[in-house]
């Protein structure tokens, strides 16, 4: 069985395309909760591997849910590290099918004890081009966006596309000469923050999460990524205040707290 999500608790509105229905099977609570997004290759190697899962299950002690796309290779590390109970699996087909089949006992166990979603209609199955459409679900739910290792023109960097259009910071893992070449590329254009030390990411994180909890309801909707004009009318004197002290930023017309 699944059941559609109420459009109150989709919690998508930095997506260009908003989804007309999100299906799911699990838990809805996990959506109220701070989460995050991990991506990367299908095909990580060896420090990838060990590094991604430290990573999730670490994030996942420290109460925040990790959002992945089930794919093999970095999606399953992310998933398995941070326990199928705290976990979210976008899946790129309709909610009835677990894709890929290779993951259909881990998918299994994330819609008994975690969720998963899906906007396309039962039945559907996956095509090239909804891995695309379910990266930027992908994206769009956690506070910000980890790749863990990607290639240039890879899936992993569609995503990258979204965070920045999304104005969602993005980390990456340092690497070697010549391997991971995608975010090696985001390091040198400024356009990631290296995660040097697990620990001490976990620690900034968590902290930084849990100051979204006490949000004032001003910040709390400027976390929704509006438009400057959709703040003004609402917050007109707060803006202001927020834009002189430092805690928002406008770009690309949308408010993106700093």
């Amino acid at each position: 069985m699944f059941d559609t999500v109420p459009q109150r608790l989709f919690d998508l509105e930095s997506m260009q395309h908003y989804p007309k229905n999100l299906h799911y099977k699990g838990s809805l609570e996990l959506l109220s909760q701070p989460r995050i997004s991990i991506v990367g290759t299908r095909r990580p190697n060896p420090y990838t591997r060990s590094t991604t899962y430290e990573l999730a299950q670490k994030l996942s002690l420290a109460g925040i849910v990790i959002v992945s796309g089930a794919a093999a290779g970095v999606d399953t590390l992310a998933h398995q590290g941070a326990g199928v109970q705290n976990t979210i699996a976008v899946l790129p087909s309709g909610i009835d099918i677990r894709y890929p089949k290779a993951n259909s006992e881990l998918i299994g166990m994330i819609e008994k004890n975690g969720l998963t979603l899906s906007q396309f209609e039962p039945g559907f199955e996956a095509r090239p081009w909804s891995f695309v459409v379910r990266n930027e679900i992908v994206v769009a739910l956690g506070e910000c966006l980890i790749v863990t290792e990607a290639d240039l023109d890879s899936g992993s960097m569609r995503s990258v596309e979204y965070a920045l259009e999304m104005g969602k910071q993005i980390y990456v893992l340092p690497h070697r000469i010549r391997e991971s070449e995608g975010t090696h590329q985001l390091l040198a254009l400024g356009k990631a923050i290296a995660i040097e030390n697990i620990d001490d990411f976990v620690a900034h994180i968590s902290k930084k999460t849990r100051n979204t909890i006490t949000d004032t309801p001003f910040l709390a909707f400027c976390r929704t990524l509006p438009t400057y004009e959709e703040v003004m009318n609402k917050y007109p004197k707060e803006i202001f205040e927020a834009e002189l002290s430092g805690r928002i930023d406008v770009r690309n017309g949308r408010v993106v707290v700093i």
